[in-house]
């Protein structure tokens, strides 16, 4: 058995702020036994007038953020999947929206560019979003090797792609991330649903890291941070405020569901 665990957070305009109320959320879940982190998009900044400045500063590890989830993964002895930070392109003048794996030992082991972007209308405060006038998409899946499974890495909006969470589980993934910002509007529509759509869909794990509350007069997250199982139950769920939702979780559990019902076998090609 192993433990992980889902940082929630409400990110506010203070970056300093920020990263302390992470770190002590970080701290707390490996004091509660978690060897896998993650923690929720955009934990260090949800102001976009704030993104070109901090990804051209995050362009190398030396980075604030890079060098912070770095000292967090190793001085807790946890391997940290890291939301995301803005990175510059610039090419374009852009960020990409990159979620950074380190081990515990508080190495950069790769990261994931979030290949779906959220330009859609919502009826909320906010209203509009279009991430794509400030951010780029990536297009490559990403999964990394640990000593407790396999993960996998999703951002937010990919949710709702169910073939990005099937190509992830195709490459090995045993354990599938979900680090977000999602509304609330949206989140209580379909957070849930679609987070155990996905665990019950690819026999996995799913790790679902939100955001949380009010973050400025217009954006408000959903939060429900979960742990949920290979057979779809939720494990454990924060729905309000910071904290971690923390879970075990059995590797012989993916392997049984997968092989009692083979569902990747009986895929046919239409």
């Amino acid at each position: 058995m192993t433990k992980i665990a889902a940082v929630q957070i409400t990110t506010g305009p203070d970056v300093e702020k920020n990263l302390q109320a992470v770190e002590e959320q970080v701290i707390h879940a490996a004091q509660q036994g978690a060897k896998i982190v993650a923690l929720p998009e955009v934990f260090a900044c949800y102001d976009s007038q704030k993104y070109l400045a901090l990804g051209q500063k995050e362009m190398n590890a030396l980075g604030n953020l890079r060098s912070c989830m770095s000292r967090w993964a190793k001085d807790n002895d946890v391997y940290l999947i890291g939301g995301t930070i803005p990175v510059l392109d610039p090419a374009s003048s852009k960020v990409y929206p990159r979620c950074y794996f380190y081990n515990s030992q508080g190495e950069e082991q790769g990261y994931y560019d979030k290949i779906h972007l959220f330009d859609v209308d919502i009826a909320d405060a906010q209203g509009r979003y279009r991430e794509s006038d400030m951010f780029l998409s990536g297009d490559e899946i990403k999964v990394f090797p640990t000593p407790y499974g396999n993960v996998g890495l999703t951002i937010c909006y990919d949710l709702r792609f169910p073939y990005v969470f099937d190509r992830l589980r195709k490459a090995g993934a045993d354990i599938i991330s979900v680090v977000a910002a999602f509304t609330e509007a949206t989140g209580r529509a379909h957070w849930q649903p679609l987070l155990q759509a996905r665990a019950i869909e690819q026999q996995c794990y799913i790790l679902a890291s939100n955001q949380w509350g009010q973050h400025d007069s217009k954006r408000r997250t959903y939060g429900h941070s979960m742990v949920i199982s290979p057979w779809g139950e939720v494990l454990n769920l924060l729905p309000e405020g910071s904290g971690i939702a923390c879970a075990d979780i059995d590797l012989e559990e993916v392997k049984r569901i997968r092989r009692e019902m083979p569902i990747a076998n009986h895929q046919r090609e239409l």
